[in-house]
């Protein structure tokens, strides 16, 4: 009996058929796939890509050397040394993240009592060589600047799970 229904549906192409006509129903519909480098997904707010390190509105930088992140990190990929200012606060003087070694797990960013490290939005990054991904204090700072406004809306947005 199954073999008279193997020749059966092989003369009569059945599988062909229902193959075609599944193409031909997804012809006429709209496609789903996005054209990459001009169109992009959305993002969710809680998103981990690159690091950056924030700023207060007044333009100075919000760390304050507790160095709960380097503590946390699982990877050890943060290195964090700090000194007193004259006011009296500390402030970092080195702020150093090896991207190579970061597993985007999102430990510093919960860890920081102030939101100074943040994990932000780019996730459009790469580097022709390993110093590349070794970004120090300015270059973090730099990212802070350049991705506030939408660090700043994914934070208040994340803010119930905090």
């Amino acid at each position: 009996m199954a073999f008279l229904d193997r020749t059966a549906r092989g003369l009569l192409l059945t599988e062909l058929l229902s193959g075609m006509w599944l193409t031909l129903r997804y012809m006429f519909k709209p496609a789903v796939t996005l054209n990459y480098p001009f169109e992009k997904g959305p993002l969710g707010p809680r998103f981990r890509g690159e690091h950056a390190l924030r700023r207060y509105a007044t333009g100075e930088e919000r760390c304050i050397a507790c160095k709960l992140c380097e503590a946390i990190c699982p990877a050890q990929a943060i290195t964090i040394e700090a000194e007193p200012r004259d006011d009296g606060s500390r402030r970092t003087t080195r702020y150093d993240i090896d991207m190579t070694k970061c597993i985007y797990c999102g430990f510093c960013q919960e860890a920081c009592p102030v939101d100074a490290i943040v994990e932000g939005p780019n996730f459009e990054y790469a580097a022709e060589t390993r110093e590349e991904l070794f970004y120090n204090k300015d270059k973090l700072l730099a990212n802070g600047d350049r991705w506030e406004s939408e660090i700043a809306g994914n934070l208040t947005l994340d803010a119930p799970y905090r």
